[in-house]
């Protein structure tokens, strides 16, 4: 690590100490990040969250870096001059979209986090979920409910895709061999056709597949807030649905949790919603008594 380690040498041995079990609790233990957002665009919180992931692996943990790019692909369509519209909170993708989408995930923001992780001392590398069938995914559909009429309507997103099968093979063979597999959430449908796999999904489906022990889901707000805006340290499943019925989880915050609960389902031990943007998040989590966000467990 580049980093200079702050304090007196007393204050370090200390430190090491605290961290020592948890270190011990994730030893070989499989660790799916997502990172996305904001922080995404500001390099040097990049190259940070790199060197973390580099320490991850070089403490015993295996991690899988699954990341988003919606600021990207916006900014890119933008120059291209596309126009994006939204609904249901998802980015509607027609033919010329997706390809810029395939582009700008699989192709810049994901050699570029290779490239961030390989120059701190990790071995990277990049995938899709079309690398060995990796992903499989079919189109995803949505209904609104139009505020004047109260009546439904099917919305058509064009190739937004959700995932139906997870092939494990390729991370099977990567992982516990000193590579940090970092996964463009870009997948191929059954129909042969491209589908831009909304981040949080495509990394729920990754973590439940391959039994990681936690999936980490880096985000722009500190986790999931209570009505007062506090953090609420700890869920559990039983009581998620309880908190969107009384609106204290709302907006985008419900597909998170949504992930939350389909990755418990699916065998992850427990979930994190935490803020990208605080410094060493993922150690802090991972490593100390307090955490760093809001974790959900069964």
């Amino acid at each position: 690590m580049n980093e200079a380690v702050k304090g007196s040498p007393q204050e370090q041995a200390e430190i090491l100490i605290q961290a020592l079990p948890h270190m011990l609790r994730y030893d070989e233990a499989i660790v799916v990040v997502k990172y996305g957002g904001h922080a995404m665009g500001d390099e040097e919180v990049a190259r940070q969250f790199a060197r973390d992931i580099v320490l991850l692996e070089q403490s015993g943990v295996n991690p899988v870096v699954v990341h988003g790019g919606g600021p990207q692909i916006g900014s890119m369509l933008a120059k291209l001059g596309i126009k994006s519209e939204f609904a249901a909170g998802l980015r509607i993708t027609d033919k010329t979209t997706v390809e810029v989408v395939e582009m700008v995930l699989a192709g810049s923001i994901n050699k570029q986090m290779v490239g961030f992780i390989n120059r701190e001392g990790g071995r990277a590398i990049g995938l899709t979920g079309k690398d060995g069938n990796m992903v499989t995914a079919v189109k995803a559909t949505r209904t609104i409910v139009d505020p004047g009429s109260h009546i439904e309507r099917h919305i058509d997103l064009g190739f937004v895709g959700e995932p139906s099968k997870v092939d494990t093979t390729v991370l099977d063979q990567v992982l516990g061999r000193e590579l940090i597999p970092v996964l463009a959430p870009v997948a191929q449908g059954t129909d042969g056709e491209t589908y831009n796999v909304n981040a949080d999904t495509f990394a729920g489906a990754i973590a439940g597949a391959i039994k990681a022990k936690r999936l980490l889901l880096l985000t722009d707000v500190p986790g999931v807030l209570d009505k007062d805006k506090q953090l609420i340290k700890e869920l559990k499943v039983s009581q998620i649905r309880d908190l969107v019925a009384d609106g204290t989880i709302t907006g985008g915050m419900i597909p998170k949790v949504e992930t939350c609960m389909y990755a418990i389902e699916q065998g992850v031990e427990g979930v994190v919603i935490l803020d990208g943007k605080v410094p060493h998040a993922v150690l802090l989590e991972l490593y100390t008594d307090h955490g760093a966000g809001t974790l959900i467990t069964q």
